[in-house]
């Protein structure tokens, strides 16, 4: 256990932004994954609505600094390759 006010503070306000980024993680998986199962499924509209959506999440998470900025590229890249081989 801490010692120091200020170390008892900054276990508090570690949890509390654990959580915070714990949530927003979460949420970005969840927007990937409906984007993936979009593109699974064929529908070229709804996959490219899905993929903007989970692309700006995406962004998001890096603003806020929860995901690196080169690991967000490499999956945006990613999901897009596959959204350009639906057919049309």
């Amino acid at each position: 256990m801490a010692n120091h006010k200020s170390a008892e503070k900054r276990i508090r306000a570690n949890a509390a932004r654990a959580a915070v980024n714990g949530a927003r993680r979460s949420r970005i998986r969840t927007f990937i994954k409906k984007a993936e199962l979009a593109i699974k499924g064929g529908n070229k509209e709804e996959a490219v609505a899905a993929f903007i959506k989970a692309e700006s999440e995406m962004a998001k998470g890096v603003n806020k600094g929860v995901m690196h900025k080169n690991t967000v590229a490499r999956k945006v890249s990613r999901l897009c390759a596959r959204l350009k081989a639906i057919k049309a």
